[in-house]
């Protein structure tokens, strides 16, 4: 498809964040954009404010006449869409082009040098910190994350000459295999979409043929031990913070939620770089955003700046509130492996403090799926509040709730049950010291009331 042809896109889910960094992108090469999101959320009320209409109830009246014009018009969708969607069958039925978001990025990225970053988890925080190494650099980057860089504001950034593409590479659907990166980073595999996958070994059957996208003498950067298969004609590297690989960080040290290490490359050794990243999973991370910048050529002094100056992203240990008397942090963890970390890393950070958790499953089959896992990550909480299922896509299904999760504690006189809008009554009785809140669904909407409670019971400005 020739991108240049089209005129109008219409977004069916603009809200969400892959769909809404495309959005931008599509207004920023001055195409007229418009959409529908099922919720008004902060995202999709700043898409309006730059330009981008959207409205939030499935009806094709509402949809505006000048998208109405099949010719010049691209309708692009996600699949998280239910398949009675009333706009979206109207589009179907009228004979407009149709694209899924992951192949509109495909489209987008398509003969074009770029950094495609996959993993089960991981992958919204290396490609945002790959983005802001390559953004501070003379040429610049276009980035599509799936998360809020805090240093931009935004899930797209666009900077210099913009040689270089950042695309965030989502299994979810097989989403991924839409894209044809140059250049390809693998950060885990643990199993996960096993509603779409059936099992591990096709989720890893499906990492193989992502990479297998590579161009020859491409770059394929993995995690040191992964079971990803990579062609002879690639260029292949490791990276690992515990054990030895072509990218590791020697002489680090941990103090006061700063890393500090020197990078070892195949090429020798780059000293004294520093970062914010949290725990063990944010060096790591880090580590292969560090070795993704130079492998495309950044400097010592690149580096060093561009991992001094990264804030992070929204909702990726996300601090609100951090005093010596309480601890407020927001988290997108949402599999067993992404809350082990996370909890890990907060008790690395506040050693002797009593950490409290709310967590919102996201998915009924994830929940299932999972639920010992899940509770084994948990158990590591003092104590934990558990609030009801985030369905997203799904319908419920039988005997799946957050008991299920609860069942398998160790510590159940530690878990308090409670609906997401109970969570401040919940919390009024405890001894708060740390407090996070944890999940991929809608629990950070309730990050404000919280904030603003315990600023309040704390005394705190």
């Amino acid at each position: 498809m020739d991108l240049n042809q089209i005129q109008r896109l219409y977004f069916l889910g603009a809200g969400g964040i892959g769909m809404s960094a495309l959005a931008r992108y599509m207004h920023r090469l001055g195409k007229k954009v418009a959409g529908y999101d099922r919720t008004c959320t902060p995202l999709t009320m700043e898409l309006t404010g730059e330009g981008i209409p959207v409205h939030y109830s499935d009806d094709p009246a509402l949809i505006p006449q000048s998208f109405r014009d099949k010719k010049n018009t691209l309708v692009v969708y996600t699949p998280a869409l239910p398949g009675a969607h009333a706009e979206l069958n109207y589009f179907k039925k009228a004979g407009f082009r149709l694209m899924k978001r992951a192949e509109l990025l495909g489209e987008v990225s398509k003969g074009r040098p770029s950094v495609a970053v996959a993993g089960t988890h991981g992958k919204t925080s290396v490609s945002t910190l790959v983005a802001h190494l390559l953004a501070t650099t003379e040429n610049g980057c276009t980035a599509f994350l799936g998360g809020i860089s805090k240093n931009y504001g935004s899930n797209l950034i666009m900077t210099g000459q913009n040689p270089w593409f950042v695309l965030e590479a989502d299994e979810f659907d097989r989403s991924f295999l839409r894209l044809y990166p140059t250049h390809a980073v693998v950060t885990s595999l643990d199993a996960d979409h096993l509603d779409i996958y059936g099992d591990h070994r096709h989720l890893q059957q499906a990492f193989n043929e992502f990479v297998s996208h590579l161009p020859p003498g491409g770059i394929l950067l993995i995690k040191k031990g992964l079971p990803v298969e990579c062609p002879e004609e690639i260029r292949k590297y490791t990276y690992s913070v515990k054990e030895d690989a072509d990218f590791t960080p020697e002489n680090r040290e941990y103090r006061k939620g700063m890393w500090s290490f020197d990078l070892k490359t195949p090429e020798g050794r780059i000293p004294c770089l520093k970062s914010a990243n949290l725990g063990k999973a944010g060096l790591e991370n880090a580590v292969a955003s560090a070795a993704v910048a130079w492998l495309l050529g950044a400097g010592t002094d690149e580096l060093r700046s561009g991992l001094e100056s990264f804030e992070g992203v929204k909702r990726r240990f996300d601090f609100h509130i951090r005093t010596a008397e309480v601890v407020y942090m927001d988290d997108y963890a949402h599999h067993p492996e992404e809350l082990k970390a996370c909890i890990e890393a907060v008790r690395d950070s506040f050693p002797g403090r009593k950490i409290t958790g709310i967590f919102q499953p996201h998915l009924y089959t994830r929940t299932r799926d999972f639920a010992v896992d899940f509770a084994r990550s948990l158990d590591l909480l003092d104590t934990c509040i558990l609030v009801d299922i985030y369905p997203a896509r799904e319908e419920p299904l039988p005997g799946v709730t957050a008991d299920t999760i609860r069942q398998h504690m160790r510590k159940p006189d530690a878990v308090i049950r409670c609906k997401k809008e109970e969570i401040i009554p919940a919390l009024e009785p405890l001894d708060l010291d740390v407090l996070l809140t944890l999940g991929a669904g809608d629990i950070d909407t309730r990050v404000t009331d919280i904030k603003k409670w315990l600023q309040k019971r704390f005394e705190l400005s």
